[in-house]
């Protein structure tokens, strides 16, 4: 009996362990967040979609570097992660955000340290509805719309496709979120069909300014942006850019932008290969400079490829979009501590 108590105690270890990242519970019941979104929606949303994220966090980080790092440590770091840690560790921190900024109990308005930060960066709130609701609109497929307090310590208006969101070190335009609105279909569907626009005027009625506000003035204070600006390189960002707009476009079977853009592409890692290298925390710059220049030959081939080869199909560019893809996640690994 005393050795089946050491194995039962250690297997409940594992499994404590083993799960990490934990469902968090909703403030209210899901009926109370009726008539801004329905019971059902809620429901489903919260039990299904964000559980399964954690369900599959849970495994996808099992066994390595991140299995027991906090989750804004994996967001960091995400380009040294797999798709499946990326996309269950986004779907995890972005919809426990959304979950904490709604409540259908209050009225609340920003405190005035956060008013006077939207006075100043879009004039009142009604312009911050505005740029909101725009992004959440202009968001095609899935994603997300956020108001961010960026590296320099202003908020700004961004979006994300996905379960990608601002602290993840391959997002254009990166920052501490606030406030997040989910533009997935599930988000909505129940209620409002296809009506997006109906679901994000709902979603302006439940938000919380009070947690909202707390989390700027938070946000303000997190070692977390001196970590985001020391990222900083233009020329990186810059290229991202272009090849985010024409690698994802692709993977969607539309190599119109690659097409278009594939000479841009090569100019840009032409300028980024021969920029200043600004990022602090470095593994091995003599590999970094080499990955830029294997990325440089890489978007020439790929333009030769495109302009001189009369038979090009969508197959060979896809293939080549992915080596500049995987050197590019390569370059942006070697420019983090671990």
């Amino acid at each position: 009996m005393k050795y089946l108590n050491t194995i039962l105690f250690c297997f409940l270890q594992i499994i404590l362990f083993s799960q990490q990242h934990t469902l968090p519970n909703l403030r209210f019941t899901y009926a109370e967040y009726e008539p801004f979104i329905d019971m059902k929606t809620m429901e489903i949303h919260h039990t299904k979609h964000h559980q399964g994220y954690v369900t599959n966090l849970n495994k996808a980080i099992a066994g390595t570097p991140f299995e027991n790092k906090p989750l804004s440590k994996v967001l960091l770091n995400i380009s040294n992660a797999s798709d499946a840690i990326r996309n269950n560790a986004g779907g995890h921190y972005n919809h426990t955000l959304f979950w904490e900024i709604l409540t259908p109990k209050t009225s609340s308005q920003p405190t005035e340290l956060l008013q006077k930060a939207i006075e100043e960066t879009f004039g009142k709130l009604d312009s911050l509805k505005t740029k909101m609701h725009q992004a959440c609109m202009s968001r095609f497929g899935s994603g997300w719309a956020w108001l961010i307090v960026n590296e320099e310590g202003k908020l700004q208006v961004t979006s994300t496709t996905n379960q990608d969101n601002p602290l993840m070190d391959l997002t254009m335009e990166r920052g501490i979120p606030i406030l997040g609105i989910d533009v997935w279909e599930h988000a909505y569907y129940l209620k409002h069909q296809n009506k997006r626009n109906d679901y994000i005027y709902a979603i302006w009625s439940i938000l919380d300014w009070d947690v909202i506000s707390q989390k700027y003035e938070e946000a303000l204070k997190d070692p977390i942006l001196a970590s985001i600006k020391s990222d900083n390189w233009p020329e990186l960002k810059t290229f991202h850019k272009v090849m985010s707009n024409t690698f994802h476009a692709a993977e969607k079977k539309d190599f119109k932008p690659i097409i278009d853009r594939h000479q841009e592409l090569m100019v840009k890692a032409y300028l980024l290969k021969n920029s200043e290298i600004p990022v602090l925390n470095l593994n091995d710059r003599p590999k970094l400079i080499k990955s830029l220049t294997k990325l440089e030959k890489q978007t020439k081939e790929l333009d030769e490829f495109i302009t001189l080869n009369k038979k090009v199909t969508n197959e060979l560019i896809m293939k080549k979009l992915i080596a500049i893809h995987d050197s590019f996640h390569e370059v942006i690994g070697l420019c983090k501590e671990e």
